[in-house]
């Protein structure tokens, strides 16, 4: 393939930026963040680069309710008894849309039979699907507090199974993820904090859909669906944009939570928890030493979900403002463990973290995007250490890498594009304001929902830019 080297001038400022461009590689963007880790950071080629973005197209879908998360995408799907490039997403009220990626033609739509109820109400989600590894199905949340598994083909519904007892006050806000024939799905708490619920991980069987294992945060000795009324303790919701984030080699599970009682025990309130696949046994354990603090003063460590660097490190954000940078060694086994942080950082603004950190893999290191309400930075991991290379003062949500770019999406509207590597803002991409949107870039195309599930709206649209009228 054709390779450019791209020589751009922003802002009066001589910027180098080598740019390897290359035709969009074909691919499944299965999950949110692409993976199990949920990195976020696209290995392949996209077909978004320096050399095109001046180039880009828009098209607006308008969407029958508002997707207060990321989208999925399948290349070449059957559908209808046809192959399409599909977008899947899922509305706050729980219609999961199958969407022609080529021309936004809506190809089904899945509605469950709790819309009516529960359209424009405080009940919603803002989980994103996964995908069956075998392209012929997506498995879906809804605010009535079920799982369904859908056909790719025709939007058919083969099982829904509940995952809480009590959805008015136990929500899915995490995406789903899938592993070893395993969907994985968290649950968490609405505004306000309103008891009883407790955070906690489902396993469900992807064929049949009866549900496996339940590990509850609060009460932890009971593993299975419990009401919510019936344990002493409440909240520790599991609520970060990732959810549950997953070790490709070994499956296991990491996820944190918010407020809650902490004892070590049985009570894993604002905790990073390391489970075994099954979610059948506590590997490993962290809480910060003013774990006491942090559930007063309303600063969920678990505001944002773990974030796994490989080797041994990982790190864990929090609505205090900080980052940690954590030894799985160190924190590993039953017995619990306070503080050990190798190091902390600041947030990008110093603010609440609410969005996932993208984790980069580039010319042999790693790099950690992250963003708040307040600025965007980036980091470089040496020696056990995160080294900041870069920090400005424009927020966002997610982050996500491609081609040596980085997509951040901004919640008062428009989609920033920077040099990964330096920081230099290249352009923004103009769209309306949103909340935990996310923007996924794949196959030569970026794809963006916008809008606040907060609003209630029963009505949004998608975007989707490519480089040719498509």
């Amino acid at each position: 393939m054709k390779r450019h080297i791209a020589m751009y001038v922003l802002m009066g400022i001589g910027i180098g930026i080598l740019a390897t461009t290359q035709e969009a590689q074909a691919q499944n963007w299965p999950m949110f963040g692409g993976n199990l880790q949920s990195t976020s950071a696209n290995p392949v080629p996209a077909g978004i680069n320096v050399t095109n973005l001046g180039q880009l197209r828009r098209r607006i879908v308008k969407l029958d309710g508002i997707v207060d998360a990321s989208a999925i995408y399948l290349h070449g799907a059957m559908v209808h008894g046809g192959r399409h490039d599909v977008i899947f997403v899922t509305t706050s009220y729980g219609k999961t849309i199958a969407i022609d990626a080529h021309d936004g033609r809506i190809l089904w739509e899945y509605t469950p039979t709790s819309y009516s109820k529960l359209a424009g109400t405080p009940q919603f989600t803002n989980s994103s699907p996964v995908a069956d590894p075998d392209d012929r199905f997506i498995y879906a949340a809804s605010p009535d507090g079920f799982i369904q598994k859908l056909a790719v083909s025709d939007g058919q519904v083969l099982w829904r199974t509940a995952i809480t007892k009590l959805p008015r006050r136990e929500k899915i806000d995490s995406p789903l993820k899938f592993f070893d024939g395993h969907v994985v799905a968290v649950t968490a708490g609405y505004n306000g904090d309103q008891p009883p619920y407790q955070g906690h991980v489902a396993i469900l069987d992807a064929r049949s859909g009866r549900l496996l294992h339940v590990w509850n945060s609060l009460c932890s000795s009971r593993n299975t669906l419990m009401d919510p009324a019936s344990c002493p303790q409440a909240q520790s919701a599991i609520w970060g944009r990732a959810g549950a984030v997953i070790d490709a080699r070994d499956g296991h599970i990491f996820v944190a939570t918010g407020n809650g009682s902490w004892n070590g025990t049985t009570d894993w309130g604002d905790a990073l928890i390391e489970l075994n696949s099954s979610a059948t046994r506590i590997l490993g354990n962290y809480t910060p030493t003013n774990t006491a603090e942090l559930d007063q003063r309303d600063l969920d460590l678990g505001s944002s979900s773990p974030v796994l660097l490989g080797g041994d490190l990982l790190a864990q954000g929090g609505k205090d403002g900080k980052i940690r940078l954590l030894s799985r060694r160190a924190i590993s086994g039953r017995a619990p463990h306070k503080g050990q942080e190798l190091q902390i950082v600041s947030t990008p603004g110093g603010t609440d973290l609410f969005a996932q950190p993208a984790v980069w893999q580039h010319q042999g290191a790693t790099w950690m995007f992250a963003a708040d309400n307040r600025g965007t930075a980036a980091w470089r991991l040496r020696d056990d250490r995160l080294h900041e290379i870069w920090r400005n003062d424009t927020g966002g949500t997610s982050p996500f890498v491609a081609d040596g770019l980085l997509f951040i999406y901004a919640q008062q509207g428009g989609l920033n594009i920077y040099d990964a590597s330096s920081g230099a803002r290249l352009t923004t991409l103009p769209c309306g304001p949103g909340h935990w949107n996310s923007p996924i870039v794949v196959d030569g195309r970026i794809i963006l929902p916008e809008g606040n599930a907060d609003s209630h709206a029963t009505s949004g649209v998608l975007n989707i830019w490519s480089v040719s009228a498509r």
